[in-house]
This record gives structure tokens, sequence and C-alpha cells, in this order.
């Protein structure tokens, strides 16, 4: 029996990405789709290489990888479309803010990401110390100090005396 001796991966990549792309660009109608389809059949082909490379047409077996990729990607993206259909029609309406409290938040939007995000999680959702700081991956004691240093900065801003008396109105 005549064994016929597996080509290198490289040398096989080198020889059919291109046209590989150019099947996957037909199939998904998008270039920067058709480069990803392309290396995820090129990507299958490596890791079963071993048993791809001593086929007889592995050409064939990665066109037909890269087709299948294509159709589950058009499928994908088909599912993607109609579920936006569905929630676009689903509106959150958002409650109107006075104009006290559009001020507030904002201010809160000028601080610093992280600061903001500590004040809009504590005082807006009503999450704890705790459960911020859970939800930002920090410490309870960052949490805290973010806190802090929000509250200090709002509080000239928005007229307001550290012991609670406001100097304005907003």
């Amino acid at each position: 029996m005549y064994l016929v001796r597996a080509e290198a991966f490289d040398a096989f990549y080198a020889r059919e990405y291109a046209a590989l792309v150019a099947l996957a660009f037909v199939l998904t109608g998008s270039a920067a789709q058709a480069e990803d389809v392309a290396q995820e059949a090129m990507l299958a082909a490596y890791r079963r290489w071993g048993d791809v490379g001593e086929m007889e047409f592995p050409g064939a077996w990665v066109r037909r990888v890269c087709a299948n990729v294509a159709t589950s990607l058009a499928r994908r993206r088909l599912v993607e479309a109609r579920a936006l259909l569905r929630l676009r029609g689903r509106r959150v309406e958002v409650a109107a803010l006075d104009d006290g409290a559009a001020v507030f938040w904002a201010e809160v939007r000028r601080l610093p990401r992280r600061q903001a995000q500590c004040l809009a999680l504590f005082y807006m959702y009503g999450c704890s110390v705790t459960d911020t700081a859970s939800v930002l991956g920090c410490s309870e004691g960052t949490v805290k100090t973010h806190l802090a240093r929000g509250r200090a900065t709002l509080a000239p801003r928005l007229g307001v005396h550290t012991d609670g008396e406001r100097t304005n109105e907003f």
C-alpha cells in the first residue's frame, strides 16, 4: 500500500487561505466576516491536522467547514436580527426627572467614571456598599472612597455645605 506523505499545515494554509476567504466572502457578503469565517475554518483544520492532513482532499474538508461556519453565522445573524426587532418594540419609559434631580445626575455624569458608577449604583439603584463592590469588582473600601470623593466634589457644585445646608437653589 502506498502512503501519501501529509503536507505541512503551513504550506496548506498558504495554498488555500486566499480562496477560502473568497468563498467566505461570497457566502457572507462581508469582507470582515469572510476573514473571520476563513480563520475559523483554518483553525478547525489546524486543530485536527493530524487527521485532515492525511485526507486525500484536505482542501475540500476545509471548504466544507468554511461553508458550514458561514451558514451558522448567517443563521445567528438572522436570529439576532429577529430578537432585535422584537426588543425594539419594547421601549422602556424613563421617568422624567425634576429639575433638581436632573442637575444632580448631570453633575454625577461629570465625575470620574468610577465615582459616577458608585454613586449611581448606591443612590439610583439602591445597592449597598457590599453590592456595589461586587458589581464593580472592587473592594468595599474602594467603593467607600469613591463615594466620599464623589460627594465631596458634588457638594460645592450643587451648593451644599458638608453639614447638609444648601447655600443656593439648583
